[in-house]
């Protein structure tokens, strides 16, 4: 994998740090020590098991499809909710029992776990809605994709909910709302798109009836 690919990761994760302790003036926070670690275990897991086809796919998505925008939109709010963690950190306006926020690391650590596993099985995760025809676009219906049929929004969901659960910071919750509703928005777009355009998704769809929590929706 290329240089600028690893570069990436790095800053990513460096900026994290900055944020989270830039924010909470101490470093002594071992939530968050164990945040960076799994949300750079994703990156470093992604571009070191899955397809190679997949990573240039996220890495430079071809012109084309639509709600492209939506990575750029929600970014910002995550770093503000990052912000808000750390500041709560600092000035103690949550307090987040020990316990809830053990259960907050588990569903994080399991949410991009599974975030990887739909990876390997789907080549198709695309950061945006399209066909990828020039890849042999086809529906994947193995591993998390025989449970709904969005486990990586389904894992977002969690992560977003659960990570300032995590970090200690009811506040920071508060920061994903707006991310939320854009996954929402997504799923929303994707799903429609998929069934009327890519052959077989409508059956898969009838197979698998329920697009990110078994038994609700």
């Amino acid at each position: 994998m290329s240089i600028a690919v690893w570069v990436r990761i790095l800053v990513s994760i460096a900026v994290t740090a900055l944020l989270l302790f830039g924010c909470a003036g101490r470093l002594d926070l071992p939530f968050f020590w164990a945040f960076i670690a799994i949300t750079a275990l994703l990156p470093v897991a992604m571009v070191t098991t899955v397809d190679r086809g997949l990573i240039r796919e996220r890495m430079h998505t071809p012109p084309g499809g639509c709600d492209r925008k939506l990575p750029y939109l929600i970014m910002p709010f995550f770093g503000l909710h990052l912000a808000v963690a750390g500041l709560d950190a600092r000035f103690g306006w949550s307090q987040v029992p020990f316990v809830w926020q053990c259960v907050g690391l588990a569903v994080c650590a399991a949410g991009y776990a599974v975030t990887v596993w739909a990876m390997r099985v789907n080549r198709f995760y695309s950061p945006v809605v399209r066909i990828q025809s020039e890849r042999g676009h086809r529906v994947v219906d193995g591993g998390p994709y025989g449970f709904v049929r969005h486990p990586g929004y389904a894992c977002a969901f969690l992560l977003l909910l659960c990570s300032g659960i995590m970090l200690g910071s009811w506040w920071a919750i508060l920061c994903n709302v707006i991310p939320i509703a854009l996954l929402l928005r997504r799923v929303s777009i994707e799903d429609p798109f998929l069934q009327a355009n890519l052959p077989g998704y409508a059956d898969y769809a009838a197979r698998v009836r329920y697009r990110l929590l078994p038994g609700v929706w």
